[in-house]
């Protein structure tokens, strides 16, 4: 049974994985297109391109900006709301998810361009006609809020309730309370939700496309491309894209794993102080 499961186990990875290794292997191919997919000699002429290549590197500006305001600002409201949920009562904090939920299950497509009529209709009565940054900015915000807030629900669940009383019986005020002993208990899961969330914005293409205006993302910025011919310079800015988001990842649990009881320690003297 056990060797059944491992062969299992094998083949899913191999299913999630193997197309990445492929992408990853080709960024260093040197033939001329992406069609051909025999190899023709390692070579770093993509990635040399790549970084001589100002619109590529201009769409990537724009979605790296977008990516981490939005995860920066959806983590900070979606860390205060899951919070607020978690002093709700039942029924309330029930209808409050719900209604947290349903943009995640709801189509792409009708969140783009319900979100493109609101923006569209506020920049007429601002007196300005035009989508951009700041519209792509708040429709990221809006789609990564009910990440974040799922990802920290779970952490407040754990975590004792009468932790942040304690705190502040023993001396600490509301605010310093939450900084030395709620957040250091739930930041696995704020760091969870701000990770999805810079990783959901830079991955979004059809919201983007219905509220970028006249800025482009690099999402936007290769479908443009496979019009025509799709450069194998996106293999490698793939490649560098997984590599860094794999060490991102790797650093973190390593850090977390190392250090089990640090969080605990700390939450105990921020109680004591």
């Amino acid at each position: 049974m056990k060797t059944a499961s491992r062969i299992y186990t094998f083949f899913i990875f191999l299913f999630l994985y193997a197309p990445i290794a492929v992408l990853v292997v080709f960024s260093f191919n040197g033939s001329e297109t992406m069609s051909r997919s025999v190899w023709s000699g390692f070579s770093l002429r993509w990635y040399r391109l790549l970084f001589q290549d100002r619109m590529l590197l201009n769409s990537l500006r724009n979605t790296l900006v977008i990516a981490v305001v939005a995860a920066a600002v959806s983590t900070v409201l979606g860390t205060a709301a899951a919070i607020g949920i978690g002093g709700m009562n039942k029924w309330a904090r029930r209808a409050v998810m719900d209604i947290t939920n349903f943009p995640m299950v709801n189509p792409d497509i009708v969140t783009g361009v319900s979100l493109m009529l609101l923006f569209v209709a506020a920049a007429r009565l601002l007196g300005n006609r035009s989508l951009g940054m700041l519209s792509l900015i708040l429709a990221h915000i809006t789609f990564c809020l009910p990440y974040v807030i799922l990802s920290v629900m779970p952490k407040l669940r754990q975590m004792d309730p009468n932790l942040y009383e304690a705190a502040q019986d023993l001396g600490c005020a509301p605010v310093q309370a939450f900084f030395k002993v709620v957040l250091p208990e739930i930041l696995p899961g704020v760091v969870t939700g701000m990770l999805m969330a810079f990783t959901l914005s830079i991955d979004d293409f059809v919201i983007s496309y219905f509220t970028s205006g006249t800025t482009q993302t690099l999402p936007i910025f290769i479908y443009a491309m496979t019009r025509k011919r799709v450069s194998p310079e996106i293999n490698a800015l793939s490649t560098l894209l997984f590599g860094t988001i794999f060490a991102l990842l790797m650093i973190l649990n390593f850090r977390i794993a190392g250090n089990p009881g640090r969080r605990g320690r700390k939450a105990g003297e921020g109680a004591d102080q």
